[in-house]
């Protein structure tokens, strides 16, 4: 069975391409959880007006569904609690120099 630990290292690939970083370092990703072989991922954006939300979303569910042992990924993107530059990785601190 697939951990949560996992899908996150595995979700480290998708990077948010304005900022140069992943969205697990960003602390974009807020929840998973595991279901059998059913994961359900809660994340969010650095702003509501990020021009690439859908392909973020898109390869959080293609890169998700291609771990083995999960066959399928609902991610649901929200806006509570907003994200803030204090949700970041001390890696993504340091590479983003703040």
């Amino acid at each position: 069975m697939v951990t949560k630990e996992e899908i996150l290292e595995e979700l480290k690939a998708v990077e948010d391409p304005e900022i140069g970083m992943d969205v697990v370092n960003l602390g974009l990703v807020y929840e998973v959880q595991i279901t059998g072989d059913n994961v359900y991922i809660k994340m969010t954006m650095t702003a509501p007006t990020c021009p690439v939300t859908p392909w973020i979303l898109s390869e959080v569910q293609k890169i998700t569904e291609n771990i083995a042992g999960v066959e399928m990924a609902d991610v649901e993107l929200v806006w509570e609690p907003a994200w803030n530059p204090s949700m970041m990785s001390d890696l993504a601190r340091d590479m983003l120099n703040m």
